[in-house]
């Protein structure tokens, strides 16, 4: 195997010092310009690396960004992270992409690894069983910027960048009652995330607000994914009064819904209208597109990373910012086309 080449191959090259090689190559200003050239030169030649590791214990700075997110393979969280490099890589960062798989453990183990990896800072959406708060803390008592986004924990000196998912879940209801829905349904997914229980309360506002009883039957508690939405619908479609409408905090639930109302024949939109909640790829292809709340990720993603930025300019300085993005309602064929039901509530 062939060894790497070091700063003493190449002053052995040139015949000078290995101490002029390194002061060279780190644009020390004792050297001149002709042999910090010469030294480059010889030093692309050579096929030489420097060791990152090593500059950034020597500099106090990586340039390397830890971005951590419950899982990569998501399209909200993927569209983040596009916006974090989009808008770091121009300034020279370089982003390291972890994923906790919802695993508080492996959160903490991350968070560690990144700080031993001299990371200028981390930008993170927290796992939902996350509850201690010490490997945060632990970030913070190293003074590495610390921001939060979509899913956050309230830590003094921490910023956070979020949509208003208290005016989403609103939205989504109210465009339900506008379309002349009564009896509608809420399918959160977990109520000790803030995200969720925003909407949650979004949605009983909405509801309040137009003289609508909230009802505690036509709240279901699911996971984000297909299965769940079809076995809510199968135990709403039960009830004595069954619903006649379902906001989901979840766009894969809310495909769920629509696949199982289907096979139950009940018609979407005109019989039962569905909204989901984060606008997936998905919702706009199908033939039946899902109503939706987009969230903006690409967007939550380079305000996050413009945050740090912001932080790291005045890294003295205790910077904490709250950035609330607006969340947009996406009306597609699963809850537009209402003309009969609309006639028949007349």
């Amino acid at each position: 195997m062939k060894e790497k080449v070091t700063i003493y191959d190449i002053a052995k090259a040139l015949n000078i010092t290995a101490a002029t090689v390194s002061r060279a190559l780190n644009n020390n200003p004792k050297i001149s310009e002709a042999t910090r050239t010469l030294v480059i030169e010889t030093a692309k030649k050579m096929n030489y690396e420097q060791n990152r590791f090593a500059l950034a214990l020597k500099s106090g700075k990586s340039n390397n960004v830890g971005v951590v997110v419950p899982f990569i393979n998501r399209n909200f969280f993927s569209s983040i992270i596009r916006g974090i490099e989009e808008e770091l890589y121009p300034k020279g960062y370089h982003v390291i992409i972890c994923q906790t798989h919802e695993d508080t453990k492996k959160e903490e183990e991350t968070v560690q690894n990144l700080l031993n990896a001299q990371v200028d800072g981390i930008l993170m959406s927290v796992s939902k069983t996350t509850q201690q708060l010490r490997h945060f803390k632990k970030v913070l008592k190293s003074n590495t910027p610390l921001v939060f986004f979509d899913r956050i924990k309230e830590i003094d000196g921490v910023s956070t960048v979020t949509i208003d998912d208290f005016q989403g879940g609103y939205i989504a209801t109210k465009h339900l009652i506008d379309m002349g829905c009564t009896r509608i349904a809420h399918a959160t997914v977990d109520l000790a995330l803030d995200i969720y229980k925003y909407r949650f309360e979004g949605y009983k506002e909405a509801l309040n607000d137009h003289g609508i009883p909230f009802k505690e039957e036509y709240i279901i508690k699911t996971k984000s994914d297909i299965d769940a939405g079809e076995k809510a619908i199968k135990k709403l479609m039960k009830l004595k009064n069954a619903p006649d409408a379902i906001f989901s905090a979840s766009d894969f639930a809310a495909l769920g819904a629509i696949q199982e109302l289907t096979k139950l024949g009940v018609k979407v939109p005109n019989e039962f209208a569905v909204v989901g909640f984060s606008n997936e790829p998905f919702t706009q292809f199908m033939e039946l597109s899902i109503t939706t709340v987009d969230q903006s990720p690409v967007e939550m993603g380079k305000m996050a990373a413009r945050v740090f930025l912001e932080q790291m300019k005045e890294p003295t300085l205790k910077i904490m910012k709250k950035v609330e993005l607006s969340p947009e309602l996406i009306v597609r064929k699963s809850s537009s086309s209402l003309t009969a039901k609309q006639q028949t509530n007349i």
